[in-house]
């Protein structure tokens, strides 16, 4: 089925992530879990905690797309402190990244109605315990709220 991806879309979907208690939402392209090529919008409101992870699959590498708002990405080591940062925005120089599987990651809304374009291999499969960066909250912990904090910081300065 044909599906265009307009303004007006990107909109409903930044809503629903408002009114979605993670802060979040995904739209998927693909037909179900199973599918070969996964390919969905994801929009983050700003207080959405993304716990970092890594995909451990070598074929789970996953390409983001910013199409609207803004995007903080930090690259994590193994270790947990921060590699590299960055802001994605569709009206920067940087609106995408590739992220090889293996490397641990996270991303942060910098703003209200942050969308993304996501790609990357299926069959979906979730993350497991060993994909979740043991050296920070998960998603329901108490104090995952001042990790996110301690993220956003780094694109404060």
């Amino acid at each position: 089925m044909l599906q265009r991806i307009s303004q007006h879309m990107l909109c409903d979907l930044s809503e629903q992530a408002k009114n979605s208690p993670r802060l979040r939402k995904n739209l998927n392209f693909h037909a179900h879990n199973d599918a070969a090529c996964h390919r969905l919008l994801n929009a983050l409101e700003p207080g959405t905690y993304v716990q970092p992870h890594c995909h451990l699959s070598p074929d789970k590498e996953e390409t983001l797309i910013v199409l609207a708002g803004r995007i903080g990405v930090v690259i994590f080591q193994a270790d947990g402190s921060v590699a590299e940062h960055f802001m994605l925005s569709p009206h920067d120089n940087d609106f995408g990244v590739t992220i090889p599987s293996t490397v641990f990651h996270s991303m942060v809304a910098l703003e209200s109605g942050a969308v993304f374009f996501e790609a990357k291999a299926g069959p979906y499969v979730p993350i497991s315990d060993a994909e979740k960066a043991s050296w920070a909250p998960a998603e329901a912990d108490a104090d995952s709220g001042d990790y996110l904090k301690k993220m956003l910081a780094i694109f404060e300065k």
